[in-house]
């Protein structure tokens, strides 16, 4: 995690100053960019600081050895079930909430409806019937 810790962390004071000098450059009339731009840099080192923390309490990953070899990173990944239709409900959810932003509230309301049965039949999925752990 060495890589995405330095990352975040370098580009954090960047946005920093690019919002600075955005403000100087408008005259401090349009407050998006010189509020937003500094912002952006104070999130970018709160993720940087977590991954940093995070860093700290786990062991290094084969991509922060430099002699590594590619096969260092095999093996398994995660536990993924390529047969779920979950992320299919999840997906025209989130196209009807969007939906819903240009047609009318109600139907965000009904997007978020959808998306919360879809999010909790997908954390649930492997918690019934012939799946269960």
């Amino acid at each position: 995690m060495k890589f995405e810790t330095k990352l975040f962390l370098y580009l954090a004071p960047f946005f920093v100053v690019v919002g600075v000098i955005y403000g100087f450059a408008v005259d401090w009339q349009e407050p998006v960019g010189f509020l937003g731009l500094p912002l952006i840099g104070g999130l970018m080192a709160m993720v940087g600081a977590y991954l940093a923390l995070t860093a700290r309490r786990i062991d290094a990953r084969p991509e922060d050895d430099e002699n590594g070899e590619i096969a260092d990173g095999a093996g398994d990944q995660g536990v993924f079930a390529p047969w779920s239709w979950w992320p299919l409900v999840i997906a025209a959810a989130s196209a009807l909430a969007f939906l819903g932003l240009a047609v009318g509230w109600w139907v965000v309301y009904l997007g978020f409806v959808l998306g919360v049965i879809g999010l909790v039949g997908w954390v649930f999925e492997f918690s019934r019937g012939q799946h269960a752990h």
